[in-house]
């Protein structure tokens, strides 16, 4: 299943890895184990921030995507479903309008 991973990284730990030369490796090591279909970085709320889009499985599979953020930077992460536009076309919309007048 196509997920949302949105990661909001609080200034430290973080701003100490930058300033020890590590935060690319980690970063890197993290993307590599979790292999993200897409990967942003960005602002969030005056905070550093990720957006990923990843696949899961099985809701087990939540712990290995979401630690690596909660033990190397104290991160907050949400996930949430997502289609692409294929997905909502198969979705029935007609069939649930009619149903749902």
């Amino acid at each position: 299943m196509r997920m949302l991973l949105n990661v909001r990284i609080p200034h430290e730990p973080f701003n100490a890895l930058v300033r020890d030369g590590t935060a690319g490796e980690v970063i890197g090591r993290i993307l590599e184990d979790i292999k993200p279909e897409a990967a942003y970085f960005t602002e969030q709320n005056g905070t550093r921030g990720a957006i990923l889009i990843v696949n899961l499985d099985d809701p087990s599979g939540i712990p290995a995507l979401a630690e690596p953020f909660f033990l190397k930077f104290n991160a907050d992460c949400e996930l949430r479903v997502v289609m692409l536009p294929q997905d909502l076309m198969k979705a029935g919309l007609e069939n649930l309008g009619s149903k749902w007048k």
